[in-house]
């Protein structure tokens, strides 16, 4: 309860935000969702200090908007922020997009899956016909770094260390909404069996825990480090589906201003102390390292974790 209480309440000021944020010249850095909510306050902060930042989603408008809004406020930088077209709902947009980039960058330091859906209403779906919040939240982010794997890996080889860097978005979910006891209840293929929309969810921000523990076994090949992180309980565009009384209270009483939910995202992404033996480390809010469920950690010892990941590479191989 003590770990739940502190993602919640109290939490201590945020150790790296755009007031002390280190120069980011000449290092590339794609952020999906990056338009709005914390993705467009972690975009600015990154221009800001001079990253080339590539914006990933699905809308143009969105995105036109924003890109405008960013350079408007950080017109001193010499940074590069461009629109990189593509839908985490929709797996056959994910290759064209990995290769729009690489044909524009020989290089990528991080990359920032920070896009997600939440609560949409029920029997959702993805372009392929998956669960809307599976596809979305884990099998797009999960191609997508597939794809982008050699670049990163490429990158890391001619970096400091542990400065090229994968970030997964997870959610307090994890700790008070996921199914008991792992987080997840699959089937005997690793899919992700419907438990009802809010559990399902919680469901797909475990999975990006999952990830992350995961991938981090290959760290020590790629040089890629690896987070998961909670950004904390914000005030953004994914509480559109929510209605009623919950709103309400939520909004109310607990939610922050996305801008705290980039500082975890900005500490995720840059902070020393996440060294190559700490990756797959959990990030609390507004960006110090967390600890998980014990019914998760043993999720991840217990293989389920890597009977998920491998559903992944199933679902998605055919759009690799």
């Amino acid at each position: 309860m003590g770990n739940t209480f502190s993602q919640f309440f109290f939490i201590p000021t945020a150790p790296l935000t755009e007031k002390n944020c280190p120069d980011q010249t000449g290092r590339v850095f794609i952020v999906t969702g990056g338009y709005v909510g914390v993705g467009f306050e972690l975009s600015k902060i990154l221009y800001t200090h001079n990253a080339t930042v590539y914006i990933a989603g699905r809308s143009t408008s969105k995105a036109e908007k924003a890109i405008s809004g960013i350079k408007k406020a950080a017109s001193a930088s010499k940074g590069h922020v461009e629109f990189l077209h593509l839908d985490l709902s929709d797996l056959s947009t994910i290759k064209p997009a990995v290769e729009s980039f690489n044909a524009k960058q020989q290089r990528l330091d991080v990359l920032v899956n920070n896009a997600a859906v939440m609560y949409p209403p029920e029997g959702s779906t993805d372009a392929q016909g998956h669960d809307l919040q599976v596809g979305t939240n884990c099998l797009g982010p999960y191609l997508l770094y597939q794809l982008l794997l050699p670049t990163l890996t490429r990158t890391a080889s001619s970096s400091p260390t542990a400065s090229v860097r994968v970030a997964w978005a997870a959610s307090v979910g994890v700790h008070v909404a996921s199914p008991q006891p792992h987080g997840v209840v699959i089937d005997d293929d690793g899919k992700p069996t419907d438990q009802g929309v809010k559990p399902n969810y919680s469901q797909t921000k475990v999975g990006n825990v999952f990830f992350a523990r995961e991938f981090a076994k290959t760290t020590p090949q790629t040089g890629v480090v690896h987070a998961a992180f909670n950004p904390g309980n914000l005030r953004t565009e994914l509480q559109r589906h929510w209605t009623g009384i919950d709103h309400w209270v939520t909004d109310t009483f607990i939610l922050h201003p996305p801008i705290h939910g980039a500082y975890t995202e900005l500490w995720a992404a840059l902070a020393p102390e996440l060294t190559p033996d700490r990756s797959g480390a959990y990030v609390y809010p507004w960006g110090r390292l967390g600890d998980l469920p014990a019914g998760i950690e043993n999720a991840v010892k217990g293989g389920i974790a890597a009977k998920f990941v491998q559903w992944c590479g199933k679902q998605t191989e055919a759009f690799a």
